[in-house]
């Protein structure tokens, strides 16, 4: 083993990592698990050209540098799906900018000519007695899932139809109208993979808190078990808990068909701790659809919002069709939403 001398470029997911020594002979021998740390040598730049810090700057990529990134599994479907891989490895992607990285298996059509950006992995980074230091809870202690929610808070549950949906943006929105009441409103992205922009928006439109899953160093989520999900849940949670919130806005990125985010929508000890579900589609068929779907697990649809809101002959079709009252962002703003939210309400349908 040997110490990093050279400047490296670190990856907001790995920004608890600290002391560290570089093993280069474990490259050919270990096989990473989600959270490993490595150091890798920007080969070929290509769809990321800049990786997030953990001050949240955009570090541009130059192809010789090196940066500490974690591996991770990644489902976007306007992007990449990547994955940890399931042997030693060298040549690996750049899977998204907060520091996930793997190996791409498929890509949105939009990025048919653009390659993901190619890195070599150079070495682990280890703990003094050579074990492979890991972000996932390195800081942060692991709860165990008890559907504890601090201060009672009125929990409301930003789903949507797809990836861009409009989830982040209804969820941002909410809690500014939710802050007009002058009440203590947080914000909790659960799923998707290493990024700021999300709950640094949220942050931006009022919240008193906002964590994510990478606070508890998940580089992403994608294929965690259920009971790793109501674990980090409960964790986060637990970030909550000092400004004791009195309504949590919480995110599950991606659609309500992707793995995690539907078993869990249909776990029962999860929905417990639910009181509204606010569903945001990109059209009138998909609102329509996601309201059945979530009806036929037993769920109950709140509101409706998201990208579809933007067009007032959408607006009218849904509402023709569906008694879920529709909000625009600009009526989530002006809190047209509070009276509805002001009461904890059963999600059962």
């Amino acid at each position: 083993m040997d110490t990093v001398t050279q400047r490296i470029k670190k990856t907001m997911v790995c920004k608890d990592i600290q002391q560290f020594h570089l093993n280069r002979e474990i490259v050919h021998t270990h096989t990473p698990g989600m959270g490993d740390v490595g150091i890798f040598e920007i080969l070929e730049i290509g769809k990321h050209v800049t990786i997030q810090t953990p001050s949240k700057r955009n570090s541009f990529l130059l192809e010789g540098d090196y940066i500490m990134a974690a591996f991770a599994n990644r489902y976007a479907t306007g992007q990449y799906e990547g994955y940890v891989p399931d042997q030693p490895t060298e040549f690996l992607d750049i899977l998204g900018a907060g520091g996930a990285v793997g190996i791409v298996k498929s890509k949105n059509a939009a990025l048919e000519h653009i390659e993901p950006t190619r890195i070599r992995l150079v070495g682990y980074a280890t703990a003094a007695d050579g074990q492979v230091l890991n972000t996932i809870y390195h800081k942060v202690k692991r709860e165990t899932f008890r559907g504890e929610v601090p201060n009672g808070a009125t929990v409301i549950l930003s789903v949507g139809s797809t990836m861009d949906s409009g989830k982040t943006t209804s969820a941002a929105f909410l809690v500014k109208g939710l802050k007009t009441t002058g009440k203590k409103v947080a914000y909790i992205k659960l799923t998707g993979t290493c990024f700021s922009k999300d709950q640094d928006f949220v942050y931006d439109c009022g919240a008193d808190k906002t964590v994510d899953f990478s606070d508890a160093g998940y580089p992403s989520t994608y294929l965690c078990t259920k009971q790793e999900l109501l674990d980090l849940y409960q964790s986060l949670m637990g970030l909550l808990a000092p400004i004791n919130p009195d309504y949590i806005v919480m995110e599950i990125a991606d659609g309500i068909v992707q793995l995690e985010t539907n078993f869990l929508l249909k776990d029962a000890a999860f929905m417990a701790t639910i009181d509204h579900v606010m569903f945001s589609a990109g059209d009138s068929l998909a609102a329509f659809f996601g309201e059945t779907y979530l009806k036929g697990i037993g769920l109950a649809v709140t509101a409706f919002s998201g990208r579809f809101t933007m067009s007032p002959l959408l607006i009218q079709e849904v509402q023709a069709d569906s008694k879920v009252p529709v909000f625009t962002i600009d009526e989530l703003a002006e809190a047209a939403i509070v009276p509805l939210m002001q009461k904890k309400a059963a999600v059962r349908a």
